[in-house]
């Protein structure tokens, strides 16, 4: 014992510089973020990170860290404020005219300078582009864009919106150089090229990415402090496998999306050293429809599917406390949310939607095939189309099969109108029930539907936009949701609650996934929480 006591010195000092290197290491080593999200380039979707395709989550949380914006929504959400600008606002009462004055010295990544002409090559270049995926439809109102000087752009509108400020703080607006993408090509591959608080390299597995690094952007000038030097975005097959990751420490945090199972074990047996975080979410999932397609081209169908489906009986037996059933595309947290379609269906009635078939001569049972992403949504999407199609088959009234496949195939087929029904989820752009309603409803939308509504589409829409005050334009709103809920273009399920776990030595976990479902990697930091 004596003996080593006294070799205890001599151990400890030549261990010192080791522990030393250690500690550094600890403090300086990246964060490690799991998520399982898929980062794939396939033939049909080549460009999944160029502003003017990318329209996922994702693909966002990609952008967000890489590529600045005009504005941005602060922490804890409310209207944007500045971000790249130095100062924005509406020149006219009309909110037709807005105009920014960017920060003095601003520069790309590479520290080449950034001006107005970016600012004004970059939307344009949007809007010329104009992809299939839908992304351009933010921007579409943007009639002509004015620069003045190397500070200062002028946005000039084809009609009134007030929601023009969120949708500069989208990706889609993101700052570009002329040098690193063309103007009406889209750039393929993983790379990213932008001002914003990072730079990015990726790690692949041929076509798809399974490790995105940022490390800070010593360039970077803008709105956004950061609590770390450098953070890492793991993709896993699925929630499962990013938990055992967390519980072996090879990541810090896992976000979405979680698996019910996981936040009920976490809820009900907290594990030493992980803290579950509920973050607000604003979350919805939907069916869709191809109202082209025969089997559904009939609204009368659409109706009786809407009259017999149970969204209760669906969330309690798949997602159970992290969901709850939504009667209207916008959720219930958002200002002009209505129950639409409760109110024109009621309860679940077997007899009334056999009625709605009756009455249109449909004869019954009427044959569907549902589709869904296996690998886009989490692990409950499958478990979920099974119920709906047990709910839909155990009346008689239609004969239901349900197929899933991979988002990387699945997405195409859906712009393509293979699908005559699909389920997809909607996390919004921007907190603002207008990006409920134009990215399903408007001209160049986010399905690609065929279905139009012409008073929704050129009256309703424009009017909701022009109120600066967004509660002024519920009433629009509601009658927008009683059309939809006669027409069923869509059919809204429920909407989602958010949960991320984090090692209790991360700071900024209540802060790193706002109610979209982006990330802010920047908010991360290590300490004592």
């Amino acid at each position: 014992m004596n003996r080593k006591t006294l070799a205890l010195p001599a151990v400890v000092g030549l261990l010192a510089p080791l522990l030393v290197a250690c500690g550094d290491s600890d403090e300086s080593r990246a964060i490690v973020v799991g998520t399982t999200d898929q980062f794939v380039a396939t033939s049909e979707a080549p460009a999944p990170f160029d502003p003017a395709f990318a329209y996922d989550t994702g693909a966002w949380n990609i952008l967000r860290q890489t590529v600045q914006t005009l504005m941005h929504v602060p922490r804890g959400g409310g209207e944007p404020v500045p971000e790249a600008a130095e100062s924005c606002g509406f020149s006219d009462r009309a909110s037709e005219s807005y105009r920014c004055k960017l920060r003095e010295g601003l520069t790309f990544a590479d520290g080449s300078p950034l001006t107005a002409a970016d600012v004004k090559f970059s939307v344009e270049r949007v809007l010329a582009i104009k992809s299939d995926n839908g992304t351009a439809a933010l921007l579409a109102n943007v009639d002509t864009v004015e620069t003045n000087g190397e500070r200062e752009v002028v946005f000039h509108l084809r009609t009134p919106d007030a929601t023009f400020p969120y949708k500069l703080s989208t990706p889609v607006a993101g700052i570009l150089s002329k040098s690193k993408y063309g103007a009406k090509e889209l750039r393929e591959g993983f790379d990213v090229d932008g001002s914003g608080p990072y730079v990015m390299k990726t790690e692949r597995d041929g076509e798809r990415i399974t490790k995105a690094v940022f490390t800070k952007n010593p360039h970077y000038k803008g709105d956004i402090a950061l609590n770390n030097e450098k953070v890492e975005l793991r993709s896993f097959p699925d929630a499962d496998v990013m938990g055992k990751a967390l519980e072996s420490r090879e990541i810090d945090m896992m976000t979405r999306s979680m698996s019910l199972d996981q936040v009920r074990s976490l809820t009900e047996k907290p594990k030493d050293g992980i803290e579950l975080t509920e973050v607000p979410g604003l979350e919805i999932r939907y069916l869709a429809f191809d109202t082209d397609a025969p089997s559904v081209k009939d609204k009368a169908v659409r109706q009786a599917m809407a009259a017999v489906i149970d969204r209760g009986a669906i969330v309690n037996s798949v997602y159970g406390a992290t969901a709850q059933p939504l009667y209207s595309l916008i959720p219930s947290s958002v200002t002009g949310h209505s129950t639409a379609f409760f109110d024109a269906y009621g309860e679940p009635s077997k007899s009334r939607a056999a009625g709605i078939l009756r009455k249109a001569d449909i004869t019954a049972p009427v044959a569907l095939t549902l589709h869904y992403t296996t690998d886009h949504y989490g692990v409950g999407t499958k478990a979920e189309f099974e119920a709906l199609r047990d709910q839909l088959n155990a009346t008689g009234l239609f004969d239901v099969t349900v197929k899933g496949s991979e988002w990387s195939t699945f997405r195409p087929a859906q712009k393509r109108g293979d699908f005559p029904v699909y389920g997809l989820g909607w996390f919004p752009d921007f907190p603002d029930p207008d990006n409920y309603v134009a990215p399903f409803l408007d001209a160049d939308n986010f399905l690609n539907t065929p279905y139009v509504n012409a008073s929704v589409r050129d009256q309703l829409i424009p009017r909701s936009r022009r109120s600066a005050d967004r509660s002024a334009a519920s009433p629009v709103f509601g009658q927008i949701q009683k059309i939809v809920a006669q027409d069923v273009p869509v059919l809204p399920l429920w909407q989602g609650k958010q949960y991320v776990a984090a090692h209790d030595d991360l700071t900024g976990v209540e802060w790193a996934l706002n109610t979209s479902s982006d990330l802010l990697l920047w908010e991360l930091g290590r300490g004592s929480a």
